[in-house]
């Protein structure tokens, strides 16, 4: 099976000018977080709750809150056989129950990855202090491992049933130890990466603590600290792209500007608003990123598939950020599902934490109102072509001759009750 992630890394290099955009769920949250990882039970997949017992003189499972890792698993099925995103990222544990034993990635286009490292400052433990010292090193898992499940792969045949593609974090502190243990440690994560054909991308957090840096100076550090140490790693041993936390336009073009070789995506950070997930994406791209990783931004979604919809429509540059708020609610609506906030309070733009163990803080800005509400969605039946329809009287947008849509004529709120209107009928 192609896997769209190569197709897509062989057009964003072939071309600067690309739209192409790949998209990835960070879905290894339980190498940080432990048991709060699964995230909240108010979404499950379309298989619904699995088995758990808890006493009720202690606790109900509906006070207890979060999914268990079966309900966890199903989602992730799920989304991967969505098919709008190019990546999933997993534990090494999660990566071989779903890619080895079950061979879930094997007819499917999405890729399988696995997070390669758990430096400290992931370590987000309820009642730990880990995240207050600064980062230092730590694998937990073996390429090998993620490869085939073993302590060592036989590498006759080149293929592995697991993943073959994995992610290395690091953190630079501006303490010359630690960075230098930190490039220490990346250099023999490379080098065996080079030598057993592991492919890996490249994850530079923020600091985790005090750094003497200035927060509007952090985009220049990182950027600096990203093309110095990669200036010495050849092609063979560099990453795939990067995965780095949002400085803001300027940051972000002068990375992406340098070298047309290096990919550069954006961290999605806490979960926040809707609009905090679809305004960095859209920005993102729209400054040089070819790729975003969002784990607690879609972990934490109130629909896990049409938030994933919404993001890849917004890339494809067929709905703004604000229209897809207003879309999602609108989804969330005819599912009859209680948005986190209310519309208006999920139009807003809130400072975004980067690191696994910070908070939001609020932030005096929000979007535009729109000059007018777009129309509510109508029921979609499906057509013989897999295609939504309605009736042919219906004046919510233009259509062409043979009755199919007419995007090119659509307006904006016309594109946003269509794509309402569609994914009500997908995921309603």
């Amino acid at each position: 099976m192609i896997k769209s992630l190569d197709v897509k890394l062989a057009e964003v290099k072939a071309s600067r000018a690309s739209r192409t955009f790949i998209l990835a769920d960070a879905k290894d949250a339980d190498m940080a977080f432990g048991v709060r990882a699964p995230g909240p039970r108010s979404y499950l997949s379309g298989r619904g709750a699995s088995p758990a017992q808890f006493s009720p003189e202690v606790w109900t499972r509906e006070e207890f809150g979060h999914r268990n890792l079966p309900e966890f698993l199903d989602i992730i099925r799920e989304v991967t056989r969505q098919g709008l995103i190019d990546i999933m990222l997993m534990s090494a544990s999660v990566n071989e129950q779903l890619s080895i034993k079950e061979g879930l990635f094997r007819d499917l286009p999405v890729t399988p990855a696995a997070r390669a490292n758990d430096a400290t400052d992931v370590w987000a433990v309820r009642h730990g202090s880990y995240l207050k010292e600064p980062s230092q090193p730590f694998r937990s898992a073996t390429i090998d491992h993620i490869q085939c499940g073993k302590h060592e792969c036989p590498r006759d045949g080149g293929e592995f049933p697991g993943a073959n593609l994995g992610l290395y974090s690091i953190t630079f502190v501006n303490q010359l130890h630690q960075d230098r243990a930190a490039l220490l440690a990346f250099k023999d994560f490379r080098e065996e990466a080079e030598r057993k054909k592991f492919r890996y991308f490249l994850e530079v957090f923020d600091p985790n603590v005090a750094s003497g840096v200035a927060p509007e100076k952090l985009g220049e550090f990182i950027n600096d600290n990203i093309l110095r140490s990669l200036a010495g790693v050849t092609e063979a041993g560099r990453p795939l792209f990067l995965k780095i936390a949002y400085h803001g336009p300027r940051f972000m073009e002068e990375l992406a500007q340098y070298d047309p070789n290096l990919v550069v995506g954006v961290l999605g950070g806490s979960a926040g608003t809707t609009y905090d997930a679809f305004k960095l994406i859209h920005d993102a791209q729209k400054y040089g990123a070819r790729v975003a990783l969002f784990g607690r931004k879609i972990n934490n979604a109130e629909h896990q598939l049409a938030f994933i919809e919404m993001l890849r429509l917004i890339t494809d540059g067929r709905i703004t950020p604000e229209e897809a708020v207003r879309a999602y609610h609108g989804v969330l609506q005819s599912c009859k599902i209680k948005p986190r906030l209310a519309l208006e309070q999920d139009l807003a733009l809130t400072d975004q934490s980067m690191s696994y163990g910070g908070e939001s803080r609020a932030r005096v800005q929000a979007a535009k109102p729109a000059a007018s509400a777009p129309p509510k969605p109508v029921a979609a039946r499906p057509s013989p072509t897999g295609q939504p329809e309605t009736p042919a009287s219906s004046p919510l947008w233009p259509r062409k001759a043979d009755g199919s849509p007419d995007f090119e004529k659509m307006t904006s709120a016309q594109r946003g009750s269509y794509d309402r209107a569609r994914l009500s009928r997908r995921l309603g």
